[in-house]
C-alpha cells in the first residue's frame, strides 16, 4: 500500500538567507501516529505548512493521499486537517457556528450529527452555545481540533496540540487521538513533550536545523539507542574508584556511598557480569542495585546535541 503522505527532496529558503528545510524525504504511512520532535527553529511548523500549502517550498514535491499538493490543492488540501499553534479563530462566535462553518469552507453539505459527535468525543457539546471568548485556553484549543476534524480528513496535522493545556486534557487529548487512528486516519504531531510521542507514537522524526536526522520506528529507536543506567548502592563508602574498576568508566555519587555504570545494551558484552565479578574480587561489596533504562527524552537531547558537541570538539 503507498503511503498517504510522501515528501521528496522538500526545501525551504528564504530571501534573507535562512534556509527553514533541507532536503527532507519522508513517508508517512496509513493509519500511523507519527511524532515529529525537535528545538524550537528545527523546521517543524515550516515542514507542515508546506503540506497544507501555507507555505511555498523552494524545492520538492508533496504527495497526499495519491494527490500533489501543487497541482491537485483543493483535492489534496480536503483530506488534510491541521491544529495550529496560533489560534486564530473569531472569538465572537459560538462554538457550534464556528465547526460548522469550518466543514462549509471545504463544500461539504452539513452535517449536524457529525458535528454533534466531534463536539462531544472533545467534551464541548455542552459548550456548544459559548462564544469561543467565553471559553478557556484549553477549552479553545480543542474548538481548534474540531474544526480540523468536522470536514473528515485523512491525515491531521496536530502543531503543539497541548501545548498550554492542563494535565487532565492532555490526557483526554491522547485518549481522542488513539481514538481518530482506529478510525484510520493518519496523525502527524510535533510535540515539546517528550512523553507525548513515548506515550502515543508508531514512529518518531527528529528534526534539527532544518534536517531530518532520524526516522525510526519508536521501539526500535529506543531499543537501538537507549542505554541502561546500572547503580550499586555500597555497603561501606568509597574515597575514589579503585584503579581496577577505572576500565568501566564509573561514576562515584552521594559522597562515595553510590556507583554508577552507564552502558549500551546492544553491545555484544555489556561489562556488568565481569564488573560485579571484579567488585566482588576486590571485596567492594553492595546492598542493592537498581537499573534505569534510558527514555525517549535523554535519546532525543543526545541526536539534537550530537552536532554541537561534534563541533565545539573540532574548535
Amino acid at each position: 500500500m503507498p503511503p498517504v503522505l510522501s515528501i521528496r527532496g522538500l526545501s525551504k529558503s528564504y530571501k534573507g538567507g535562512l534556509q527553514a528545510l533541507k532536503t527532507v524525504d519522508l513517508d508517512i504511512e496509513r493509519g500511523e501516529i507519527f511524532a515529529l520532535l525537535g528545538p524550537n527553529g528545527a523546521g517543524k511548523t515550516t515542514l507542515i505548512n508546506a503540506v497544507c500549502g501555507i507555505v511555498t517550498p523552494t524545492t520538492g514535491e508533496i504527495t497526499a493521499a495519491g494527490f500533489d499538493t501543487r497541482k491537485d490543492y483543493r483535492a489534496a488540501r480536503s483530506l488534510i486537517g491541521l491544529v495550529p499553534q496560533e489560534m486564530h479563530i473569531d472569538i465572537f462566535e459560538t462554538v457550534w457556528a464556528v465547526t460548522t462553518y469550518s466543514r462549509g469552507l471545504f463544500g461539504l453539505p452539513p452535517n449536524n450529527a457529525l458535528v454533534e459527535q466531534v463536539l462531544r468525543d472533545l467534551s464541548l457539546w455542552e459548550k456548544r452555545n459559548e462564544k469561543l471568548q467565553a471559553l478557556s485556553g484549553g477549552m479553545k484549543r480543542r474548538v481548534l481540533i474540531a474544526k480540523a476534524l468536522v470536514h473528515e480528513p485523512e491525515i491531521l496535522f496536530l502543531d503543539e496540540p497541548t501545548a498550554g493545556v492542563d494535565v487532565e486534557l492532555r490526557r483526554d487529548m491522547w485518549a481522542l487521538v488513539r481514538k481518530m487512528r482506529d478510525r484510520g486516519v493518519t496523525v502527524i504531531l510535533t510535540t515539546h513533550y517528550i512523553e507525548e510521542a513515548e506515550e502515543m507514537a508508531d514512529r518518531v522524526g527528529v528534526i534539527a536545523k532544518g534536517e531530518l536526522i532520524l526516522v525510526e520506528e519508536k521501539a526500535t529507536l529506543m531499543k537501538k539507542l537507549g542505554k541502561k543506567l546500572l547503580t550499586f548502592n555500597l555497603r561501606d563508602k568509597l574515597d575514589a574508584i579503585p584503579d581496577t574498576l577505572k576500565e568501566w568508566e564509573l561514576a562515584l555519587k552521594a559522597d562515595g556511598h553510590v556507583l554508577e555504570y552507564t552502558f549500551d545494551t546492544q553491545a555484544e558484552r555489556t561489562g556488568v557480569a565481569s564488573l560485579v565479578r571484579r567488585m566482588g574480587e576486590i571485596g567492594v561489596s553492595f546492598n542493592d542495585l537498581d537499573t534505569k533504562t534510558s527514555s525517549l527524552e535523554d535519546i532525543f537531547v543526545s541526536l539534537v546535541h550530537a552536532p554541537k558537541t561534534a563541533e565545539m570538539q573540532k574548535s
